[in-house]
């Protein structure tokens, strides 16, 4: 899978649009998420159980905590098991790359794209792109005020819907709204103008590989499989498994794939590390929780905040010993 097409943004923008999709009449178009009925979500309670990857920080005599999350997901993923309780209740500050539900945070994302800069794509690759849009049983113009790199990563994360695999039930939001009912202090790690700008090429021939690339993936079904590994792996806590991404994901193909991950995982996480840092030294329990691919490697968060001093414990979720770095 191309890496451009894995952003908590582009989930963000991703479910705004699958209720427009619900309009269209077509037999082969994906589930829309619906609210859940109150049985399901006492379902979903009572068979909750831990996913993820979850990590304890401490220093100073406090203890908070890493967890890495998956943006689109299914609805009974986002009920956190016994593990992940406990450390929610042993937290005052849920982190997020950021907080969706903040209305600050909302329109601070509809001015950025608002300013976005859009590169007109060459005829036929704008046709394979508006076949891609009409595939997912999205309205022709769903997707025109946004740049053509958007677009695809909102494809992206509308791909797994009819595996149940929903940016509405992304993680991250569920976290957010636990946060907010609790009264929990919420906090964005980044910003919107930050999440975009890693999101969007450097110019024009850039952008056309960077979609041309994703649609392949799309159209091959290479990115199916991979997304569908990618959440089976989430959801199995295989913290192994997805330490090997590279090896596995085929998103690796070229310089400007390389260069296209390291912006947006490696060049974003000493900022993370930092801003989860700055909330603990100020006396906070903090439940930080971004992207799983974040926490992987020498510049993942585990490592960058063992590097800060930090006790770094994972939490195996089968009740083995933690793992510590040193």
């Amino acid at each position: 899978m191309n890496p451009l097409i894995c952003a908590a943004l582009a989930a963000a923008l991703a479910t705004g649009l699958c209720a427009a999709a619900s309009a269209l009449p077509a037999a082969d178009c994906p589930p829309v998420a619906q609210t859940p009925s109150p049985e399901r979500l006492q379902a979903g309670l009572r068979d909750a159980r831990d996913h993820g990857f979850l990590w304890r920080i401490s220093k100073d005599g406090r203890s908070s905590w890493l967890f890495g999350t998956l943006h689109l997901a299914k609805l009974e993923w986002g009920f956190p098991g016994p593990a992940q309780r406990e450390a929610l209740a042993a937290s005052d500050t849920m982190a997020l790359e950021l907080d969706l539900l903040d209305p600050a945070i909302q329109e601070r994302m509809t001015k950025a794209l608002a300013a976005q800069k859009k590169t007109p794509l060459p005829a036929e690759l704008q046709a394979r792109l508006s076949r891609r849009v009409a595939s997912e049983c999205l309205p022709p113009q769903a997707l025109d005020l946004l740049a053509p790199e958007l677009q695809v990563a909102v494809l992206a994360s509308l791909l797994g819907r009819r595996d149940g695999l929903d940016p509405a039930w992304g993680i991250d939001t569920f976290l957010a709204g636990r946060g907010h009912a609790s009264k929990m202090s919420v906090v964005s790690l980044e910003t919107p103008e930050l999440q975009l700008k890693t999101l969007l090429m450097q110019g024009p021939a850039e952008t056309f590989e960077a979609v041309g690339s994703a649609l392949d993936e799309f159209e091959s079904g290479r990115a199916l499989v991979t997304l569908r590994r990618m959440a089976k792996i989430w959801a199995d806590g295989d913290l192994p498994e997805l330490t090997r991404y590279e090896s596995w994901c085929g998103c690796i193909k070229t310089a400007a794939d390389r260069a296209a991950m390291v912006r947006m995982l490696d060049d974003r996480n000493p900022a993370l590390a930092d801003s989860i840092a700055e909330l603990h030294a100020a006396g906070q329990r903090v439940f930080a929780a971004v992207g799983s691919l974040h926490m992987i490697g020498p510049t993942g968060l585990p490592a960058l905040m063992a590097q800060r001093g930090y006790r770094v414990e994972r939490i195996a979720y089968n009740q083995k010993p933690p793992e510590t770095t040193p």
